[in-house]
């Protein structure tokens, strides 16, 4: 073999490894990928269940036992929280009204259903202005109007790219009215 042909073998060669690099490189890129997008809707799935679980409870403590006419009825946002001491809690099922999400803490780690990820998070719940639903009222301001937000996240939703890890936050209102 003489030179021509020796650095055509070894141009052909590093070309080659250059695109077994480039591959490798985008199959990593995909699974990370396709690993974000699916702790990301399991988070989304989980954040979702505990929204709608509160949005099916009475919007309040007073409203178990009939409805109300003024927003002064309503409990303080001091009082928001288990009706019982949050360490007896054992799954929200126990709540009785929306308000008792607050301060609730998610741990998917004893839940059949999350097997490949182990999720965390916490919700909190707040009166919020009818005008401008993203602005909390403060103190012992009350409305007709709660606001509950999950956060979730988890050890296996770190971002290599920020070097942090994601958190999912999702919130929705919920009205009282009744006819």
């Amino acid at each position: 073999m003489n030179t021509g042909q020796l650095l055509i073998t070894v141009g052909a060669i590093m070309l080659l490894t250059l695109v077994i690099l480039r591959i490798n490189d985008t199959f990593l890129n995909s699974d990370s990928i396709l690993r974000r997008s699916k702790f990301g809707i399991l988070s989304v799935s989980l954040a979702t269940s505990i929204i709608e679980e509160a949005s099916n409870k009475a919007f309040d403590e007073v409203t178990l036992s009939g409805r109300i006419l003024s927003s002064d009825e309503l409990t303080a946002s001091s009082s928001f929280g288990p009706d019982t001491t949050p360490d007896s809690v054992e799954s929200y099922a126990e709540f009785d009204d929306f308000d008792d999400f607050d301060g609730y803490i998610i741990n998917t780690k004893d839940d059949s259903t999350f097997l490949s990820v182990e999720f965390t998070g916490w919700c909190t719940v707040e009166y919020v202005d009818p005008e401008d639903p993203d602005s909390s009222l403060s103190g012992a301001d009350k409305s007709f109007h709660k606001k509950i937000t999950v956060y979730v996240t988890s050890e296996s939703m770190y971002n290599f790219y920020t070097e942090t890890y994601d958190t999912l936050e999702m919130s929705s209102v919920f009205s009282y009215w009744f006819f």
